[in-house]
């Protein structure tokens, strides 16, 4: 198997990564090879692309061949088998590490103009190269990113030597490699042009991902629904497929930490969303306005109405989130006669609380449940009954109602993401 350029390698790669779209990535490219495979799989996971910047340390005499790495905050991988079979002594090893201090420093302010790099704390991050002889700059990039408190990691690269690939998984939570070939002696066998990328593509190419990852509509809005104004907040991707309203419940506001990971999964998805609040300020202190589902509901019909008259988001098709007493306001509404909702997902919902419309809901819905929420388990399974629509009851095992547990809430964004995607576009 061999490609065409790195751009080629990196439509081929994104192929096999679409897996991780729910998870709201970060696409990390390795400079400056990597860049241009990054760029690929960054746009067709609709997802930020950002440089970690490792430098090679190349054994003297033979720059290709890695004795070891560094990259950003001080992270050092060395090769013992090649510094030992090389004889490379302490002070060898001191001068290629100083040489390539300052290139790392000098090449990431110019890379990244001066901007911060991204943020990876909590966040699953994909470390894209053109190829993995070695591995040793991959494997710095996974500890940089370790360091930096990335949560989950993978490692990208369209073709590797066997032992780097299995030397990667002991660092990475995760290897995609389509192409592990035993005949393996160079990355650039497998290209037929792997002329070396300058710094200008780079930048070039980091500059173009961020104005294909910004948002075309990133604000905060003032939603009239009925005789009360409320506050709600709208993103649009480029080039959304369908647009999803979030109905909070038991008092939750649209600040929710728990929806805001749906959201961003669901705009890495290409999918706009509304996060706003039921309630106003003055109502959220009366508790029982949290379970007055007809009030909700309707407040959740007239702020569909308000969108359907925004010329951002005009004709998209559209969707109801619920979660808890939200899921049966989100019920309710879709079950009105000439309902536009074509797709709804609850989350930990009580879906019993709109018994008496669900058989009206003609839009497919999925109620999600944690396995170790038995009550709410027990009544979702009872509103499942009285559904006629397309429907499906998904138990994350072990998830508790807020979904706390590690792991839990990304399976409701994958979850939630595939529903929305199959039935909105």
């Amino acid at each position: 198997m061999t490609y065409t350029d790195r751009r080629h390698a990196g439509r081929a790669l994104a192929d096999l990564l679409g897996h991780l779209r729910a998870r709201d990535p970060l696409i990390l490219g390795l400079p400056r090879g990597g860049v241009p495979v990054a760029f690929e799989v960054a746009q067709a996971l609709r997802a930020p692309l950002d440089v970690i910047v490792v430098r090679k340390l190349g054994t003297p005499g033979h720059p290709e061949l890695a004795m070891g790495a560094i990259g950003e905050g001080g992270v050092r991988v060395l090769n013992t088998d090649i510094l030992r079979r090389g004889h490379i002594s302490d002070a060898q090893l001191s001068r290629e590490e100083e040489h390539e201090h300052a290139v790392l420093d000098e090449r990431a302010a110019r890379f990244r103009g001066g901007r911060e790099p991204l943020d990876l704390h909590g966040r699953t991050v994909v470390i894209v190269d053109d190829g993995a002889a070695t591995g040793s700059t991959a494997r710095a990039a996974c500890l940089v990113a370790r360091a930096r408190h990335a949560e989950h990691i993978a490692v990208a690269v369209p073709v590797a030597s066997p032992e780097a690939a299995r030397s990667l998984g002991e660092v990475a939570d995760e290897v995609v490699c389509p192409h592990t070939p035993r005949d393996f002696y160079a990355v650039g066998q497998f290209y037929d042009d792997f002329a070396q990328t300058a710094d200008d593509e780079v930048i070039t190419l980091l500059k173009q991902a961020r104005e294909a990852a910004s948002p075309v509509v990133d604000r905060e809005v003032a939603v009239q629904a009925g005789p009360v104004e409320l506050a709600g907040h709208l993103v649009l991707p480029p080039h959304p497929e369908g647009i999803v309203l979030f109905a909070h419940g038991s008092g939750s506001s649209r600040h929710s930490p728990r929806n805001h990971q749906v959201a961003r999964a669901l705009n890495g998805a290409g999918l706009g969303t509304l996060l706003f609040d039921l309630l106003t300020r003055r109502e959220e202190h009366d508790r029982s306005h949290v379970f007055d589902i007809p009030l909700l509901a309707g407040r959740l019909a007239d702020t569909t109405g308000w969108l359907a008259g925004e010329p951002d988001v005009r004709g998209l098709p559209v969707g109801y989130f619920g979660a808890s007493t939200g899921a049966a306001a989100a019920l309710i509404a879709a079950a009105e006669p000439g309902s536009p909702a074509r797709a709804v997902v609850s989350r930990g919902g009580r879906p019993d609380l709109a018994m008496q419309a669900l058989p009206q809901v003609q839009a497919p819905t999925l109620l999600i449940v944690g396995g170790a929420d038995l009550p709410v388990l027990d009544l979702n399974e009872q509103a499942l009954a009285r559904l006629r629509c397309e429907k499906h009851l998904a138990v994350v095992p072990g998830a508790t109602h807020l979904f706390e547990e590690p792991g839990a809430l990304e399976e409701v964004c994958d979850l939630a993401s595939a529903w929305f995607a199959e039935h909105l576009r």
